[in-house]
């Protein structure tokens, strides 16, 4: 999934179903003490629930384009209310679709390889221009944020290693083989993630193959909020997306991501 191409500014659009936004259970919020952290950034937390596949890409790019007015990083946990895949945003679609049986197929904001989502846990990541993250590297970035998933996965018990070097296995499919920094899983890929630097922001859209050990999602994710808490010095607020923010996924979803002309266009 990994990619260091950008790809170049799209147009507005989106889809007419709603997702449903549960609540975020105070359980997953961290708290830390304030001895325990003399400095600390608040970034946002959304929990999006299931969203069909038009929309979860829609929400992540619309989050992208909102990071100039809301000013701050934002973590997006999301599931799919069908068996589906992603692909990147420079594949080519006759061809990624003679790699999965899985359907439908939609075509992502950031570049990288074929994704199933029939199990896997997926998430976003939306930094503005300001911050830090925005200046790094494309390598430095998926370092930083593998290394932060390995950091959770350890506080759950789980020993995984950072791939030291690339094995390129079937060409297009993010998880067939490895990139350098991919997570790892007794030699199996288990974590992948694509990026998009844009004048509004820093995208990475990424996903978890979770391995057998019977781990939960909803553990993973709390794992995640407090390695970022104790490592990164992060503060979480719950955040469902206003209003504009939605109406621009929705418009996103409609015109754009549930439509054959931007999902078959290369």
């Amino acid at each position: 999934m990994r990619s260091a191409r950008t790809p170049s500014s799209p147009t507005p659009s989106i889809h007419s179903s709603i997702i449903h936004h549960p609540p975020i259970h105070s359980s997953i919020l961290p708290s830390f003490q304030p001895s325990m952290i003399p400095s600390f950034e608040t970034w946002l937390l959304l929990l999006s629930g299931p969203g069909d596949p038009a929309f979860n890409m829609a929400l992540d790019e619309a989050l992208l384009f909102s990071m100039p007015r809301l000013g701050r990083p934002a973590l997006r946990f999301y599931s799919w209310t069908e068996k589906a895949a992603s692909f990147g945003y420079f594949q080519k679609y006759a061809e990624v679709q003679r790699m999965t049986l899985l359907r439908p197929l939609v075509r992502r904001p950031t570049a990288g390889g074929l994704v199933p989502h029939d199990a896997d846990w997926t998430y976003s990541l939306a930094f503005p221009t300001s911050h830090p993250w925005y200046s790094l590297s494309a390598t430095d970035s998926y370092r930083r944020l593998h290394e932060w998933i390995q950091a959770a996965f350890t506080q759950l018990g789980l020993a995984t290693d950072l791939a030291p070097s690339s094995r390129k296995a079937q060409s297009g499919q993010c998880f067939a083989g490895y990139e350098k920094f991919d997570l790892l899983w007794r030699g199996q890929k288990i974590a992948g993630a694509a990026q998009r630097r844009a004048r509004q922001g820093l995208l990475i859209q990424g996903s978890v193959q979770p391995p057998p050990p019977a781990l939960s999602r909803a553990d993973w994710q709390k794992a995640m909020c407090e390695v970022a808490g104790s490592a990164q010095a992060v503060r979480w607020t719950a955040f469902t997306p206003d209003a504009p923010l939605h109406a621009q996924a929705l418009d996103l979803a409609q015109r754009k991501y549930s439509q054959p002309a931007h999902n078959q266009k290369r």
